[in-house]
């Protein structure tokens, strides 16, 4: 059997071996069960060493074409069962459609920016660096409260803001998300009430429906959550938390003003909540901004971030800090549901934080949104588009036609390769709306402008 191997390919011989086995066996239909040449005669037909074709046939075996029998060589594997397309998971739940795989949609309501966006070198580096250097970040369990190294940077990333939290303060998580389920975790018991934004983040209402919470909705404003509606709230029931988003609010764009904030922290301090500030846009904040945590000192503040947005959303890399006490008891049930936070991941943040590279890269992404979120709005006004606000900084707008139903946005979407997260999906207990959440990092393609002209017209 000759695979013709090129020696002065730049792909290893080894893959060329891999790829012509399965190339031979596929051209000529062979039936499971067939034998393969032996190691020692595929070698000398093929002049390459018998370690090669060991190496090959092991890289079959593992992919499921080939069959190792003991003592008597290697076979043709049946066939695989083509693999689910998990296409049912989408049309069951809309909220996950902007996960559907499908190649050649443009995810126009994702909430993350386009991987050619991404630091792809630099985290390449990071990731080989700390390989070579620290090699037991591939195998050890990390500390309870996380990479000590990567604390340290996020204490001078969270002074930066003016939030000032001591290193026992600060837990790592397994992004943002993990952060926010410790906390219900931690803090919630069935029947206790919260309050949430609407419209705000739909994985949020998710998650405390899991933990079966008791949710009460205010409505979020150009200025922030409605403090008198929130105050209306309070004369009659007594929160355990209250979730906000102070930057770039998801999914409206807005950010808290300093007004807002104050009234939020005092009707907190009168009625005896904590609030919780979910902070995962704010990386992306190229003006002035208001943060809770900042203005109350961690009393009565749980602040939560991430680096999913920024940097990586495999990774997942996330943190929260707060007051001491709440922080020790959100690490213990860290340590008990999983055991701590990925310590080789947390060693490449670090790693990134302390080069600069995160910063670099960040400056770019806050460049690139900028020019996408003018050109988004332009586009929307020339199309008759309506904006609740228009956001100073993030990646998104939330807009709607005047007159579409969301029936008309899915039939334009669905006929251009757009694909989008239903309005409903940001309200409570899936209230019908006409917005939609815009992704202003996709907004540039000519696809998004179709569908803004296409619903319009």
């Amino acid at each position: 059997m000759r695979l013709g191997l090129d020696r002065d390919a730049d792909m290893p011989l080894v893959e060329q071996i891999v790829q012509g086995l399965a190339r031979w066996l596929a051209e000529r239909k062979v039936r499971a069960g067939t034998r393969m040449p032996s190691i020692r005669r595929l070698a000398i037909d093929n002049n390459v060493s018998a370690s090669s074709v060991v190496e090959a046939y092991a890289r079959l075996v593992a992919q499921g074409v080939l069959t190792p029998r003991q003592g008597s060589g290697f076979f043709a594997a049946q066939p695989p069962a083509a693999p689910a397309t998990g296409q049912e998971l989408y049309l069951a739940d809309p909220r996950w459609a902007q996960f559907d795989p499908s190649a050649g949609k443009l995810r126009l309501g994702c909430g993350w920016v386009p991987d050619e966006w991404r630091a792809t070198e630099a985290l390449g580096h990071a990731i080989r660096r700390v390989t070579r250097e620290d090699p037991s970040a591939v195998f050890s369990y990390n500390q309870p409260l996380g990479l000590p190294a990567l604390r340290a940077q996020l204490q001078r990333r969270l002074a930066s803001v003016h939030i000032h939290a001591g290193i026992e303060q600060i837990l790592t998580t397994q992004g943002a998300s993990h952060g926010l389920d410790l906390i219900a975790r931690t803090l919630l018991r069935p029947g206790d009430t919260v309050i949430v934004e609407d419209p705000g983040y739909y994985n949020l209402f998710n998650l405390l429906a899991l933990h079966q919470a008791r949710v009460l909705t205010v409505p979020r404003r150009k200025d922030g959550p409605d403090p008198d509606a929130l105050e209306a709230l309070l004369r009659e029931h007594q929160p355990r938390l209250m979730f906000v988003n102070s930057l770039y609010q998801n999914p409206t764009g807005t950010s808290l003003s300093p007004r807002v904030a104050h009234r939020l922290l005092r009707l907190a301090e009168q009625h005896d909540f904590l609030l919780v500030e979910d902070d995962i846009y704010a990386d992306f904040q190229n003006a002035p901004g208001t943060r809770l945590a900042a203005l109350d000192g961690l009393n009565r503040v749980i602040y939560v971030a991430s680096f999913s947005k920024t940097l990586s959303c495999s990774l997942r890399v996330g943190y929260v800090t707060g007051p001491l006490a709440v922080v020790r008891q959100l690490a213990e049930v860290a340590q008990c549901t999983g055991l701590g936070t990925q310590r080789f991941a947390e060693s490449v943040v670090a790693t990134l934080l302390a080069s600069g590279a995160w910063r670099s890269s960040l400056e770019r992404l806050r460049q690139r949104l900028a020019i996408n979120m003018a050109q988004t709005l332009k586009g929307l006004a020339e199309n008759g588009w309506e904006v609740f606000d228009e956001p100073q900084g993030g990646m998104f707008v939330w807009a709607r036609y005047p007159g579409a139903t969301p029936a008309v946005y899915a039939e334009k979407a669905a006929a251009l390769g757009v694909l989008l997260t239903p309005g409903a999906a940001f309200r409570p207990f899936d209230r019908p709306t006409d917005w939609l959440r815009l992704n202003v990092a996709y907004c540039t393609d000519p696809r998004a402008r179709a569908f803004l002209r296409e619903v319009a017209a």
